[in-house]
């Protein structure tokens, strides 16, 4: 890491310990949010949705022999290096039986941008769908698709996302990519028209088809919160693949100190588990443990906001979407493009000042990532570093559209010799984008 990023990095934590101990709040609790309506006042039909469009240029240069690889590229096509894209436009329904019973309420929600969720031969356009039955105190059931309990990025609307791309953690760790026989290996093309997305299904988008027992405890300055599921582990697909079944872990104490919705202020600190077993796409015989884990502060208190995460992970490592084929050395580590036994771990320091008087926020975050931690295969495996500083801005012209401004600055490097080659050249990449929310 260079001296540059040491210092911000202590400044960060510097600007993120005063904010903390200035007041004390706490932050929004999705899981509430997301899977319940509130008892009597629900509509029965709640018609919402956003759209986000965006536009983004990679700087980035060439490998030694001219190729492309997808940190150089623009997703989710990863065929251009400079790119206008509607990348989010939702459309969705939720309420409650009220009169009838206003203790059932669901929740319904399409994509039709153009991203991870659409992108590919099989492209999934519902992403939640569940029903939540609120009758038993302490333990209310939630049914069907939508987000599992897990890492903060990850759990919150991203519509109120304060950033425009996911931290390489995030990214690589968490948002889950399931691989598919007919899916094939692609080395880096010579062109930015490179098209090196080989995966042919849908990303997780941190969704999983399941059951969840949940609750909060609390009043108005004080919440616990938690939720345990029990899913297929397939991502969007609403079957399973095979007879494995993950489990998700989750707990969070709040302080809050006022607000409410996805912008409630205030102090929240949570911590959260998942495991479970995938079945290798190529050879169904094989079978490999996927564990994530990780905890995490997040804090809001205008004009301050501070998060902060700590994430690891073990087995199903992400390599690329240029990767998901049988590895062409012929490894048997290699899970696809995904290593099976390796290691991984990360995390990102996110600080938010909301200047007064004003519609404008900046934004400033740095994320670290190490996968490949192991090097029990001299072959498939390889210990690659990843540290990005993302500086942003963010002006809100109403509580409904904002336009996010954001450059980030990547440094990108591996022990083995031709990984840490395809990394040299990532440079910076700048994007903006309009969110609007009806």
């Amino acid at each position: 890491m260079s001296s540059f990023k040491k210092k911000l990095l202590l400044g960060l934590c510097s600007a993120a310990t005063i904010a903390m101990t200035s007041q004390t709040a706490s932050a929004a609790n999705w899981l509430m949010l997301q899977g319940t309506e509130r008892p009597g006042q629900a509509p029965r039909a709640k018609l919402w949705g956003f759209i986000q469009a965006q536009y983004q240029v990679d700087k980035s240069e060439p490998n030694g022999a001219g190729g492309y690889v997808p940190p150089k590229l623009i997703g989710p096509n990863l065929d251009s290096q400079e790119a206008f894209n509607v990348n989010r436009a939702r459309i969705g329904v939720r309420g409650t039986g009220f009169p009838l019973d206003d203790k059932v309420n669901y929740f319904l929600l399409a994509e039709f941008g153009n991203n991870g969720i659409t992108y590919g031969s099989d492209g999934k356009y519902l992403t939640d769908a569940s029903v939540t039955l609120n009758h038993i105190p302490g333990a209310r059931l939630r049914m069907g698709l939508f987000k599992t309990p897990g890492f903060e990025e990850g759990l919150q609307a991203i519509h109120v996302f304060d950033y425009i791309n996911f931290t390489q953690v995030g990214n690589q760790l968490m948002l889950e990519r399931h691989p598919s026989p007919g899916d094939n290996f692609k080395p880096p093309a010579p062109t930015p028209n490179a098209d090196m997305n080989a995966y042919s299904r849908s990303v997780g988008a941190f969704r999983d088809v399941g059951i969840q027992v949940f609750d909060t405890f609390g009043d108005d300055k004080f919440e616990f919160s938690y939720a345990a599921m029990y899913g297929n582990g397939n991502g969007l697909n609403y079957s399973d693949n095979d007879d494995n079944k993950d489990i998700y872990a989750y707990l969070s104490t709040e302080w809050i100190y006022g607000g409410k919705g996805g912008r409630r202020e205030g102090l929240k600190l949570f911590a959260w588990h998942q495991d479970g077993k995938r079945t290798n796409a190529y050879d169904r015989t094989l079978e490999q443990d996927r564990t994530r884990s990780g905890l995490g502060v997040k804090y809001l208190k205008k004009p301050f906001r501070v998060t902060a995460e700590y994430l690891q992970g073990k087995g199903m490592i992400f390599q690329g979407q240029h990767r998901p084929g049988p590895n062409p050395n012929g490894a048997v580590n290699d899970f696809n493009g995904v290593f099976n036994d390796e290691e991984a771990h990360g995390y990102y320091l996110d600080f938010g000042f909301y200047i007064p008087k004003s519609n404008w926020e900046l934004d400033l975050r740095y994320d670290h990532y190490t996968r490949g931690e192991n090097h029990q295969d001299s072959v498939a495996n390889d210990e690659s570093r990843f540290d990005t500083i993302t500086v942003g801005a963010q002006y809100h012209f109403n509580k409904k559209t904002r336009i996010n401004m954001e450059y980030a600055d990547r440094d990108f490097e591996s022990d083995t010799a031709n990984v840490n080659a395809q990394g040299i050249g990532v440079k910076g990449r700048y994007a903006v984008q309009v969110t609007h929310i009806f």
